[in-house]
């Protein structure tokens, strides 16, 4: 047995990372389906440990000591994207699409534990494979699967692997092709960009990442350096104290929770706490925050969290939970496929809001990367849809995750 200490444990998941980047470029559809690099590199070890397991062997023992604060730093990034500037920026129809999303995280839940209920297992598996996985993605699975296995819900981390994979997948299969459909029924088609811009993949000025998207609207402050001073280095290392300020407060946020008796994760302090910070800021600028540093910091974050959470997973538990959760992700496509109408009415009945349907499938069963690959597809054969493209990654990547945090502990309070 290979025991490693904390710094030998994370060197381990970040080799583990960049393998997971190689074997991804190395079998395009994985790359093509989304799976994310980390997952591929985490679930690696998991499968050899399940595999030396049957041979009645152990091959590692690990320190994930720095697995809670990675997970903590990431949420900690998305407090710092909910900028009420940004969704005002953005207009009614952010606001619109942002509740319909918030609508549907909740109707997920309710499927899941409805569904649930006939097999005899807890309840709470339909919650957890409801929008905890399906809008939330492998990262807030993880996250909050320590919660659940408190809640009752044995193997709570395999199973959300298991349910953010599914939809991962499925969310990147479905997308597009019902959207197609309502295009092709009604006859709608995007006005043609220019070949050249077309071909240059956003030459066109529309964005096409929520990257794009977050600096388009969300612009770097000018960064005010001391002397002698580092620009990149100064602005990397303000934005990394102001997340560690924001977990510090958070913490004491969390704590008061637990005082009057309410559940939480650690991350929702930090979210809060965060969320506070960045609205401040936006309305003094007296910090200067860097929006697309703090996402680069917390993607780093989410990567090697990823892969320390699924180093240990525990395959061999989810094999009596199998028929139950098919049953529940077969419910909670069938809701997200019947979504795709509902949006393209409330989003106004046009190209964009069709295009946005096909967007809505990917961030709702799988990431706001599935999202932009589902609308990429689309607008490459019908031309721009830029709406779509300002609505959907805003939603996905800046404000439903917020949100979803705090339905799922609602959740799990009320039906614990």
């Amino acid at each position: 047995m290979l025991k490693l200490d904390l710094v030998h444990t994370l060197a381990f998941a970040g080799l583990l990372l960049f393998v997971g980047y190689g074997i991804r470029r190395a079998i395009p559809p994985l790359a093509r389906y989304n799976i994310p690099a980390p997952v591929i590199g985490g679930l690696l070890v998991s499968f050899a440990i399940l595999f030396a397991r049957g041979q009645g062997v152990t091959l590692f023992e690990f320190d994930t000591t720095l697995q809670t604060p990675l997970m903590i730093a990431f949420f900690t990034s998305i407090g710092f994207g909910a900028s009420l500037s940004l969704l005002r920026v953005g207009g009614p129809q952010v606001l619109l699409f942002f509740g319909v999303a918030t609508v549907f995280a909740v109707l997920q839940n309710v499927v899941g534990y409805l569904v649930a209920l006939p097999f005899g297992v807890d309840p709470l598996l339909g919650v957890l494979a409801g929008s905890v996985t399906l809008t939330g993605g492998p990262a807030t699975g993880l996250a909050f699967a320590p919660l659940f296995e408190e809640a009752g819900v044995r193997g709570a981390a395999t199973v959300a692997v298991a349910a953010a994979m599914a939809g991962i997948v499925v969310g990147g299969v479905i997308g597009a092709p019902v959207a197609t459909r309502i295009i092709e029924k009604h006859g709608l088609r995007g006005v043609r960009a220019r070949p050249a811009a077309a071909a240059a993949g956003g030459g066109d000025g529309v964005p096409r990442t929520a990257d794009e998207v977050g600096e388009a609207l969300m612009p770097e402050p000018a960064a005010h350096v001391p002397e002698g001073e580092d620009e990149e280095s100064y602005v990397l290392l303000k934005n990394v104290v102001v997340i560690l300020v924001a977990m510090w407060v958070g913490s004491w946020v969390s704590a008061w929770f637990t005082s009057v008796r309410i559940t939480l994760p650690g991350t929702i302090g930090a979210m809060l706490a965060a969320a506070v910070i960045r609205n401040l800021d936006d309305f003094t600028g007296w910090i200067g925050l860097s929006q697309r540093t703090i996402d680069d910091l917390g993607n780093a974050a989410l990567s090697l969290f990823i892969v320390l959470a699924l180093m240990t997973l525990k395959l061999w538990e989810i094999a009596a939970l199998a028929l139950p959760l098919v049953a529940i992700l077969t419910a909670q496509i069938l809701l997200i496929v019947a979504s795709f109408w509902l949006i393209f009415r409330f989003m106004g009945r046009d190209y964009d809001a069709a295009v946005m349907s096909g967007g809505f499938c990917g961030f709702m069963l799988g990431t706001t990367a599935n999202a932009m690959a589902n609308m990429r597809s689309l607008v490459e054969r019908y031309g721009p849809a830029p709406r779509a493209f300002l609505v959907v990654p805003m939603v996905g990547a800046f404000f439903i995750d917020f949100t979803n945090a705090v339905i799922i502990t609602v959740f799990v309070n009320l039906w614990r």
